[in-house]
């Protein structure tokens, strides 16, 4: 599994490419995000990802969890969005 860290200054679309990447190669991406907007960024990477890969008949899937962290001293909060690659059926009876 392959962890990408998302901050506000994270490109959306190289984030799209970078979990497109991983999941053609059978990898399951965890992406992080903490706040906001790096939680867009990474939906919208996500959306982004999920409509290159149905162009190649490929489908994933996004399942968001939470975690807590400690972030200098501090905990936190974090959104964790695990992505994963399903069979285009079963996408269509989900």
């Amino acid at each position: 599994m392959t962890i990408l860290k998302v901050s506000s200054a994270t490109d959306t679309g190289a984030l799209a490419g970078a979990i497109c990447s991983q999941i053609r190669n059978g990898v399951e991406v965890d992406i992080v995000s903490m706040g906001p907007v790096p939680l867009n960024k990474a939906v919208r990477a996500v959306a982004i990802a999920k409509k290159m890969m149905l162009q190649e008949k490929h489908d994933i899937a996004m399942e968001p969890f939470m975690a807590d962290v400690k972030v200098d001293g501090e905990m936190k909060t974090v959104i964790n969005l695990h992505i994963f690659e399903v069979l285009l059926e079963e996408a269509k009876t989900a």
